[in-house]
């Protein structure tokens, strides 16, 4: 294989988002083991990118079709707003693979034109639990509808995946439900590509905790109040909040508490050293889904990493994290942590256990072979 095509969800950069970050640093990956990368890419708010000119042979951008049509679509949404004509004229110009990056971008993965390609599908997620999570975790009655609906549109529309020569799974527990849904299909489990090489850890001790994501995400809200109000609530050590656009509901909390204090929209380069300076790294989730990217980049980065079991479920990560549940229990394990170095017989465990499953150049070559096997 020489070349290959890939159809991003978005545009791959900045790497300011899990999804994002997952195929930008695949098709540098792809152009590290000298396979030309065809970009296909649909815009709605980041613009065009030179960035990406680096690593691609070639870059096309589709504008995304949102609004009323393509909510009111029996499609999914997300997969009804990713449809373009030219996408597909442009595919036919060559016979390379064609990555689908995303069941969002699948809807020309059954079409005849393209049935004697090999085509490949990167599952991000299983959609329709993800959809139904974030509804069970919506408040607002109209948000809570939509992602209903878009839920079971993404559960009938997943059988799209039969045309797939190769399904990408990011999680073990991923891996196990396209296997035992799809048996016709053949499944891999691929981890996230991510902008770690090697595990860089400062030695000392750090003054504060970190939780860190996408603030303006639901799963992430409920995340900060969690932290916030159970567990940093008689914690009187310093606790930092970081993410994109926060809410002005977030924003008041958080300023109940002269302990937390909140950095809104830090640039790459300021996470990355909130990460590395931080004595503890503290994530949350209520959603078992897919592969966190926001735990791998603090585990390459970072100190302590404190999570709940369901941020690592699925995955090795486990095995890197202090994982605890139990809300008492978390607080006295945070209080310890707070002021113990990190030993170089826990850094050397994390190095072994990140270089084993989650190296990017591993992890390349075993998805080439499987394409061209």
């Amino acid at each position: 294989m020489k070349a290959i095509n890939i159809i991003s969800f978005d545009v791959p950069f900045p790497t300011n988002y899990g999804g994002v970050i997952d195929v930008f640093y695949k098709i540098k990956s792809f152009k590290e083991q000298g396979i030309a990368v065809h970009l296909h890419c649909f815009e709605y708010g980041r613009g065009e990118q030179q960035e990406l000119e680096k690593s691609c042979a070639s870059v096309a951008y589709y504008k995304r079709k949102t609004g009323a049509t393509s909510f009111l679509s029996s499609l999914p949404y997300i997969v009804k707003s990713r449809v373009d004509k030219q996408l597909k004229t442009n595919l036919l110009k060559n016979d390379f693979p064609i990555l689908f990056e995303g069941l969002h971008t699948c809807f020309l993965l059954g079409d005849l034109d393209l049935k004697d390609r090999f085509k490949i599908v990167r599952n991000h997620n299983i959609e329709h639990h993800y959809y139904q999570h974030l509804a069970k975790a919506e408040k607002k009655s109209f948000k809570k509808e939509y992602f209903k609906r878009e839920a079971k549109k993404l559960k009938q529309f997943e059988p799209i995946l039969k045309h797939a020569n190769l399904c990408l799974a990011i999680s073990e527990n991923d891996c196990n439900y396209l296997t035992n849904t799809y048996k016709k299909n053949r499944v891999i489990h691929v981890p996230a590509f991510h902008q770690s090489n090697i595990v860089t850890i400062k030695k000392g001790l750090g003054a504060y905790a970190l939780y860190h994501g996408n603030l303006s995400v639901t799963e992430n809200k409920k995340a900060v109040e969690y932290i916030v109000s159970k567990i940093y609530n008689d914690i009187e050590t310093p606790l930092i909040i970081a993410g994109l656009n926060p809410c002005k509901k977030l924003i008041d909390l958080i300023a109940n508490y002269p302990h937390i204090s909140l950095i809104k929209n830090p640039t790459n380069e300021e996470l990355d050293g909130l990460i590395a300076n931080a004595q503890i790294n503290l994530l949350y989730t209520e959603q078992a889904t897919g592969l966190k990217l926001k735990l791998l980049n603090a585990l390459y980065n970072g100190r302590y990493c404190i999570v709940n079991s369901k941020m690592t479920e699925g995955t090795r990560l486990n095995e890197c994290c202090i994982v605890e549940d139990d809300v008492i229990a978390l607080k006295k394990i945070i209080k310890k942590a707070i002021v113990t170095p990190i030993t170089e017989k826990e850094i050397e465990q994390r190095n072994i256990i990140l270089n084993e499953y989650y190296s990017n150049s591993k992890n390349i070559q075993y998805l080439i072979e499987n394409i061209t096997c």
